[in-house]
């Protein structure tokens, strides 16, 4: 059966970090139960560096994991324990911070030879991050990296599809995250129509990057996302433009949110506060990396 619209949301620009212009699609109370287990999603896209460059320094994460996908600039990441790496064009990094993580992130302009590469300009910066939430078994798991060098393309009659994590008829993503939520995260770029299967009973969300996009008889623009009826083994996505699709099993469990700490209660983050304060909130100070 094919899945309706429930929902449509339009984002709204905002400051985060140290001064860093984005487009929340979504986050926060007011959406989580409708997004669940998805928590957040940002768009950040400027070809002003005043617009990034401040970044976000040094922040705390616990009990989530954070997807960052980037389409142009570079975003170079280090912790609290040294480690540190560059996210360039067409890369991402599936971060699991679990019991904890303390890091900054910081845009920065690509070199004129990174430029060239590319085929960008230097100054151009536009990605997304999303934040996903972790099972209230898994919210003190170990810290994991997973640095996604090429995400994997398939071309079909409809365009083209980015598989990060999950399966399209057979196409599987190289991300595999030992998870409940059993997440998936596709980049699709549309000319046509697309029909994708989804498991019923899943929370399955589009966001429309560019371009438009029609789906059971509604039509939705950049910068809109679409959340999908609960019912249905199928969505059937046409017309032309470039969307994410995420689909994941809801956890329904409390959330209790503090900034960059999603916990189930407010004891929960009373403690990660507490563990800021004594300097002992990264309990595990060896993450797993894994590169793709």
């Amino acid at each position: 059966m094919k899945r309706g619209v429930s929902t449509l949301i339009k984002g709204k620009y905002t400051i985060d970090g140290a001064g860093v212009r984005l487009y929340r699609v979504f986050g926060g109370p007011s959406t989580v139960r409708l997004t669940d287990p998805f928590l957040l999603l940002d768009f950040f896209g400027s070809s002003d560096p005043n617009d990034y460059l401040a970044g976000f320094p040094w922040h705390p994460h616990r009990g989530i994991e954070t997807v960052t996908l980037l389409y142009k600039g570079k975003v170079e990441h280090r912790d609290s324990e040294g480690n540190r790496g560059v996210i360039y064009p067409g890369q991402s990094q599936w971060m699991t911070a679990g019991s904890g993580i303390f890091h900054e992130e910081m845009p920065s302009p690509l070199e004129n030879w990174e430029a060239a590469k590319y085929n960008q300009k230097p100054e151009d910066m536009y990605g997304l991050q999303l934040w996903i939430n972790l099972p209230s078994y898994m919210k003190m798991t170990d810290p994991v990296y997973r640095d996604v060098r090429q995400i994997p393309k398939e071309s079909y009659d409809f365009g083209t599809i980015q598989v990060l994590a999950g399966e399209y008829k057979g196409f599987e993503g190289p991300v595999k995250v030992k998870s409940p939520v059993d997440p998936s995260y596709f980049d699709v770029v549309l000319d046509g129509e697309i029909e994708i299967p989804v498991k019923n009973g899943y929370t399955v969300l589009a966001y429309v990057v560019d371009g438009d996009i029609n789906t059971a008889n509604v039509s939705v623009g950049k910068g809109t996302l679409i959340i999908f009826d609960r019912e249905g083994d199928e969505v059937e996505i046409s017309g032309k433009g470039r969307f994410i699709l995420l689909s994941g099993r809801p956890l329904n469990e409390p959330v209790a949110w503090y900034g960059p700490i999603v916990m189930n209660t407010q004891e929960q983050i009373l403690e990660a506060l507490r563990d800021l304060r004594n300097g002992t909130f990264v309990r595990n100070k060896k993450p797993t990396f894994e590169e793709f």
